[in-house]
């Protein structure tokens, strides 16, 4: 096998994950937001879900310990938001340095349960060991969803409107530590209206786009003006000569956990009259659309161009 630094993230999973023996109880493997499991219940289908955070790599030493538990768990319920789904119970790792802090991870895990409280999701176990010269915490979350609202990344059609909620860029400036989870938001979305495809957004648009389009092997056009960005993204592009322009850190930041999906291009219109009424206080825009041709386009003022930025990605 090649050396780490010669293969990134997702060529490394490729290489793992190939040749898995198939098994008849799984809906969803390898590949999507959550694994989905048939284990047999009438109308539901078994979400499972396992994440985790690392000192010096999700978080600083500087972070507060509830911050620290709360993104740990978030990260795992936005995936199950991403799927449609609910969570129900996690089971948590944690891998502690040498000299560690018990009141620190005291903080880590009242961040983890009022987090969990506000999300009825109960903490039922987990494991504990020790990972020398950093903080470590795993989450194993697991949820359902019915089988007639699972939404996967591989469901995206021609024409579809491309929609993206909240803001994005600037996350690790601090919101990436504090954000919550669009669980409330993706059980209303498709409880109303035909999801074709859908992934939360933790490598950034122009990753996470890709993912999904790479799944439901289509393309897509996005318009640049129509991208939310975040006031944390705009502000460091204008006091920071050597940022990236705000646009950039919109499409390429991560950590920023939005919601991206789509749907018909007929109900692109209601869905946006639904929303601001039913959420008030979060954005939703529509981004683009999709398309035939594979690839990603980015329209401007310049016109239409491939799109050259790509997500955040692990060992590149």
């Amino acid at each position: 096998m090649a050396a780490s630094r010669e293969m990134n993230e997702f060529e490394l999973i490729r290489r793992l994950t190939h040749d898995l023996p198939r098994h008849p109880r799984v809906v969803v493997g390898v590949g999507d937001d959550c694994a989905v499991l048939d284990l047999g219940l009438p109308d539901r289908w078994v979400l499972f879900k396992t994440d985790a955070v690392v000192e010096g790599v999700h978080f600083d030493a500087g972070a507060l310990p509830e911050q620290i538990g709360h993104k740990a768990l978030a990260r795992c319920l936005s995936d199950v938001a991403a799927m449609g789904g609910e969570a129900s119970s996690a089971l948590i790792t944690l891998g502690l340095p040498t000299a560690f802090d018990v009141a620190r991870i005291e903080g880590v895990y009242r961040g983890l349960n009022a987090l969990a409280a506000r999300h009825g999701v109960a903490i039922v176990g987990g494991e504990t060991t020790t990972n020398p010269d950093r903080l470590l915490l795993s989450v194993c979350l697991l949820g359902s969803v019915e089988k007639t609202r699972c939404v996967t990344r591989s469901g995206a059609q021609p024409g579809d409107a491309l929609f993206v909620s909240g803001v994005l860029g600037g996350s690790l400036r601090g919101r990436h530590l504090c954000f919550e989870p669009r669980l409330a938001e993706a059980r209303w979305l498709t409880g109303h209206f035909a999801v074709h495809a859908m992934i939360d957004l933790s490598d950034g648009l122009a990753g996470d786009l890709r993912h999904l389009l790479e799944s439901s092997r289509v393309g897509a056009e996005l318009l640049a003006a129509a991208i939310p960005i975040s006031r944390e993204a705009k502000r460091a592009a204008r006091e920071r000569p050597d940022a990236k322009s705000a646009l950039s850190a919109a499409l390429t930041d991560g950590e920023d956990f939005e919601l991206l999906f789509s749907v018909s291009s007929r109900d692109a219109v209601p869905l946006l009259d639904a929303w601001r009424e039913r959420f008030p206080d979060l954005g939703l825009a529509c981004i683009g659309k999709i398309l035939a041709e594979r690839g990603v386009r980015l329209r401007d003022e310049r016109g239409v161009r491939p799109l050259e930025a790509h997500g955040y990605i692990h060992f590149a």
